[in-house]
């Protein structure tokens, strides 16, 4: 295929830069963390002295976050970066590149309103690519036929559209985020396109408030009467329409072009049959799109996820093509990152860290995550195929133009496949397509294809491939990060556990990046007894870390100002600003105390049989006035939340028992003394406050509908209370 015999790589692999410093660095820590081990062991207080709980537990909590620490450096102990050469692929293979399909989920119009998915799927149409080898198949879970009247008008736009962004080189190839800046240099044909894409924009938005497709948009489609049976979103025939036939010479844009292949696909829903959410749709995609188009590589995206980079599909195919690695290459990872952060990520979601460092680490051990989105595949690997260094998987283009069979017949011989008793007594969802049984498919899939041979890479361009919708408000936020642990923790638990699961089959390094991620939710058992007991403590006058003139005071120290120096430079580094650091530091508080924490309690139970794992969908829109306080970074915790309680009780706790210490230290023993015997535990609860005070002000001073709920500031100094009651009987 193409000039196999061209010595120069289609991509090139480098090392991060002063990797040697980093490790002689991040060896000074372990010693210093060794050094804390060895002074909590020793110095143990005897059994009936004060303190001798909180010691031991202080110990366990220790000892965790050294191990855990340990694991983190997996994920950066051997960084590389990609860089790949479009130009030589164009050279070697422009008439041979591969068909590709692109698979668009959605589930939710009321979440994800159509006008969101269709910007997306718009994205994905006018990537720089020939239209002939590009199919685009958007996948509604929920049924709906306002998305699908969405589809049939986007169809429409797309005509005008794709010539428009090949003609200007248009970038992002989402109308709704291209016509989002005021101003524009293509005068006459920019009116004319922002015209076509209000009208259209308005039409879908009527027919989104009225709730349902007029009679007369009825009549001219034929594909509306495939809800006629339709009885809900779980309870509904496959409805599927070719919108867009790649294949016939008429399908074209307004200047005489092809255009992609478009499908609509809902797949058939029962009440009685479990659909498996996401895991369930990609897979009866795989199937439909492989009896329609049957590109050899397939790219998924979330609705929210448009393409904000028409070459990233081509740096994709730099890895699957290159003569020397890219037989070895299951699928290339591109990171999730969003179009809608604020300048110093009021909640964090950017996931800078992991897209800028840990990944990059990861991609040095055999390959990233399959994260569920921003990810192109080869068909094959997903549907089962083990790797074998003497098989040559051919990504040559097939032209399927000479079959004839018509559009009608195409579809009804597709249904069956996306039908829920298709996959009974078969492979599907177990050694074929994405996993099945767990929250977070994606990455059980991943680390099957990984298991079975199989690398990955991560590229991660100047240019953002892809840029989502992060979440506006505090209570999405850490219902995304439950979710996100939740699944993890439960991948730890199973069969697919990457501690055994992928011995022997994937090295150390993967290993131990896999088990960074999926014990996230049992970090919350050591920070909740690092962020309560030393207050406590502190309150009773009780030490439980050595004096300032000790020496050992100098580890914890050092690990100290070691540990969050670099983590300040790492995040700068990154592209973050200063307070995006410390709004990052809130937020690993945060979760770790209430999203872990109930992730951790739901796995538990789900392992005992007393619940059921569920896939929860982040809200894609906001109200107003919460748009407002998210553009101003105040933040939001107008909701009521059994996580906020947990919040709110320990920062009260914090305040409470700081409050209550100055007040003995001045008027018993002099604030200069207890300062000598007690800085680290001042040190702890003092950054507990500060890091709290949006909470405070969300408890007792704000009157927007942001604040935090009476029942939570209820209940919470109700804990609190308690708490005291409880600390003053034990001491």
């Amino acid at each position: 295929m193409g000039n196999g015999g061209n010595s120069s790589p289609l991509f090139e692999t480098k090392r991060a830069k002063r990797i040697v410093l980093y490790r002689l660095f991040a060896a000074s820590i372990f010693v210093g963390i060794c050094f804390i081990w060895v002074y909590r062991v020793s110095h143990i207080p005897k059994a009936g002295e004060d303190g001798r709980f909180g010691w031991m537990g202080l110990l366990g909590a220790e000892l965790w976050f050294g191990f855990y620490w340990l694991l983190t450096q997996a994920c950066r102990w051997n960084r590389v970066y990609r860089h790949t050469f479009r130009d030589r692929l164009s050279e070697r293979y422009e008439d041979e590149l591969p068909g590709m399909d692109i698979f668009v989920c959605t589930a939710d119009p009321t979440i994800e309103p159509p006008m969101m998915a269709i910007n997306t799927v718009l994205s994905v149409m006018a990537y720089d690519y020939p239209p002939e080898k590009l199919s685009v198949y958007l996948s509604d879970d929920g049924g709906s036929e306002l998305t699908c009247y969405a589809l049939l008008e986007a169809a429409e736009f797309a005509k005008h559209w794709i010539p428009y962004c090949k003609k200007y080189n248009v970038e992002p190839r989402s109308p709704a985020a291209y016509f989002a800046p005021l101003a524009s240099d293509n005068a006459g044909d920019f009116t004319l396109i922002k015209k076509l894409y209000k009208d259209m924009e308005n039409k879908i938005e009527i027919a989104v408030k009225l709730g349902s497709i007029s009679e007369e948009v009825r009549s001219k489609h034929r594909g509306f009467s495939q809800w006629d049976s339709y009885s809900s979103p779980r309870d509904h025939d496959t409805i599927l329409q070719i919108v867009i036939d790649g294949r016939d010479p008429n399908a074209r844009d307004v200047e005489g072009c092809g255009l992609p292949t478009l499908v609509y696909l809902a797949r058939e829903k029962r009440p009685q049959y479990h659909h498996n959410f996401k895991a369930g749709a990609m897979n009866a995609l795989i199937r439909v799109s492989s009896n329609i188009s049957n590109g050899k590589v397939i790219l998924n995206v979330d609705c929210d996820m448009y393409s904000n980079n028409s070459k990233a599909i081509r740096d994709a195919l730099c890895f699957f093509l290159d003569e020397e690695k890219g037989q070895e290459i299951a699928f290339v990872q591109f990171p999730q990152n969003f179009e809608n952060v604020t300048k110093n990520e009021v909640y964090s979601s950017t996931l800078r860290i992991i897209s800028e460092v840990e990944f990059h680490g990861l991609d040095g051990y055999g390959g990233p995550f399959y994260i569920g989105t921003g990810c192109f595949h080869r068909r094959d690997t997903l549907c089962g195929r083990k790797f074998s260094k003497g098989y040559k998987s051919e990504l040559k283009w097939e032209n399927r133009k000479g079959e004839e069979t018509s559009i009608p017949k195409l579809e009804e011989s597709s249904k069956s496949l996306a039908s829920c008793t298709f996959e009974e007594n078969t492979q599907w969802g177990k050694e074929m397509g994405l996993k099945y049984g767990c929250p977070v498919e994606d990455i059980i899939t991943g680390l099957s294809i990984q298991c079975r041979g199989w690398k990955s890479v991560y590229c991660n361009p100047p240019r953002k491939a892809f840029l989502g919708l992060a979440p506006t408000t505090l209570p999405q936020t850490l219902l995304q990060h439950k979710r996100w642990s939740e699944g993890d923790f439960q991948i730890l638990v199973s069969k697919y556990s990457p501690a055994l699961y992928g011995h022997g089959k994937i090295s150390l390094g993967l290993q131990l990046g896999y088990c960074c991620y999926c014990l996230w939710a049992p970090n919350c058992l050591a920070t909740l007894f690092y962020s309560i007991l030393p207050s406590i403590y502190l309150l009773r006058g009780i030490s439980v870390f050595p004096q300032i003139s000790s020496p050992w005071f100098i580890p914890f120290a050092y690990v100290i100002i070691a540990k969050y120096t670099w983590s300040f430079g790492e995040f700068l580094w990154s592209g973050g600003t200063i307070l995006g650091w410390w709004n990052d530091q809130r937020i690993w508080l945060y979760k770790r105390t209430s999203s872990y924490l109930f992730a951790f309690i739901d796995t538990i139970l789900y392992c005992l049989g007393y619940s059921d794992s569920a896939f929860v969908i982040t809200a894609k829109v906001a109200d107003e006035d919460v748009s407002q306080r998210y553009e101003k970074e105040i933040m939001d915790f107008g909701a009521s939340s059994p996580m906020f309680v947990i919040l709110a009780t320990v920062a009260l706790l914090n305040l409470y028992c700081f409050a209550g210490f100055l007040k003995e230290a001045i008027t018993r023993k002099g604030i200069v003394g207890v300062y000598e015997t007690m800085a680290l535990q001042i040190l702890l609860c003092g950054v507990l406050i500060v890091i709290n005070l949006p909470l405070y002000q969300a408890l007792y001073l704000r009157k927007d509908s942001g604040k935090m709920p009476s029942s939570v500031v209820f209940k919470s100094m109700a804990f609190v209370a308690f708490s005291c009651v409880c600390t003053k009987f034990l001491y």
